[in-house]
């Protein structure tokens, strides 16, 4: 009887040894990792982590694709590249490092990034597909891509100090990201890491847990975050596992799906921040109140409006009473039934998206739009105890 040939040497024993000693993971959970191949879409603040976690785990093949060069300011966060690798292109200096942190993973860099023309087949040569980009125009091409691609998406976000992980486009009818979010961010609305700051901690906390959910999903052991979104903020170190639906009516994975080819779809998006006309406000409204005086305001009786702008899956953990919910992405089709009478309270989790819409609204002739500063996090921990915080 012929012996199965030995898919690990001695040399890669000894260096996985802790995790071979791992029940869940094993030798047979190492050839697992050593026979998979895994794509890293961007060598930044998550891809970074993320492809350092997955090389050293033993990953077989790991392709990296980004096609912007290192700068100064990316040093703070993105450890695949160092000081001397400025300027250089990040595909080049991430594919050095991780083949000094494992020579035994083969490692296939893909300068152009993700393009529409490239995606399908780029991922059709991967078994999982980890998004590290950064901005929305990426993150739908990957979603639809990896869809229609068969493939598992692992999902990260920050923004300032809270970072987001989930897995999409698993097997089993797992919801994918447009069944989150189902349409980008009006224009205006969302600022990038070099407006809004990004913590370099944070993204190695997320982009390890991108690592953690690939490696799962690849040595078949855990529970996967597909049907979850995992929350973490780190200002209070609090995290929270909400529930996914998949949707429906989603174009790309719902009954009667719309998006069939991705060149087909448009992922243009535009996410500039700079307001493209100045329309002129008044001071009658201030433009950011505390909850006590939100508070105040409302229970002086003056004609005042409430305006929930997170997600439906966020609403359903708790509310202020009284709130009108229309999340961030719909507020541009849904202007005419935003009043313009009163002061018009916004508020989100912390208030980071709810002082985008202010601004957006402000710019569109709300000039009653006020932000709640701390969002609904503030208001359960000064106002109203009983509502769940996450």
């Amino acid at each position: 009887m012929e012996e199965s040939p030995q898919i690990l040497n001695s040399e890669e024993l000894a260096r996985y040894s802790r995790h071979i000693l791992l029940e869940e993971i094993g030798v047979s959970g190492q050839e697992l990792l050593k026979q998979s191949q895994a794509l890293v879409i961007g060598a930044g603040g998550l891809g970074s982590p993320a492809a350092m976690y997955l090389a050293a785990a033993g990953v077989g093949r790991i392709g990296i694709a980004d096609f912007d060069k290192v700068e100064l300011h990316n040093l703070q966060r993105q450890l695949l590249h160092g000081t001397g690798d400025v300027d250089r292109e990040k595909t080049h200096s991430a594919k050095e490092r991780l083949q000094d942190i494992n020579p035994h993973t083969e490692i296939e860099i893909h300068d152009a990034g993700i393009t529409p023309e490239n995606a399908m087949n780029l991922f059709s040569k991967y078994d999982v597909i980890v998004d590290g980009s950064d901005n929305f125009s990426t993150r739908y091409l990957n979603n639809d891509a990896s869809f229609l691609a068969g493939k598992p998406l692992i999902y990260g976000s920050i923004f300032k100090f809270e970072g987001q992980v989930s897995v999409f486009n698993n097997a089993g009818g797992s919801p994918c990201y447009r069944c989150l979010f189902p349409d980008p961010p009006p224009p205006g609305t969302v600022p990038n890491c070099g407006e809004a700051g990004v913590l370099g901690a944070l993204c190695g906390i997320v982009g390890s847990m991108q690592a953690l959910e690939a490696i799962k999903l690849i040595a078949d052991f855990g529970e996967s975050l597909a049907g979850s979104l995992l929350v973490v903020d780190t200002l209070s170190m609090r995290t929270r596992k909400l529930s996914i639906k998949k949707d429906p009516q989603c174009p790309l994975c719902g009954e009667s799906p719309t998006i069939n080819d991705i060149s087909e779809e448009s992922y243009e998006f535009s996410c500039e921040t700079e307001p493209k006309t100045a329309t002129k406000t008044v001071d009658s409204f201030p433009l950011e109140i505390d909850v006590s005086e939100a508070k105040r305001t409302l229970d002086k009786g003056s004609v005042a409006a409430l305006l929930d702008v997170r997600e439906p899956y966020e609403c359903a953990i708790g509310s202020i009473e009284g709130s009108t919910n229309i999340p961030m992405n719909a507020i541009p089709q849904n202007l005419e039934s935003i009043s313009k009478e009163g002061a018009l309270l916004i508020y989100c989790h912390h208030g980071g998206r709810s002082m985008q819409v202010t601004h957006f609204l402000r710019q569109n002739g709300f000039e009653n739009a006020v932000n709640i500063a701390g969002g609904i996090d503030a208001w359960s921990a000064e106002i109203d105890s009983s509502i769940q915080r996450y």
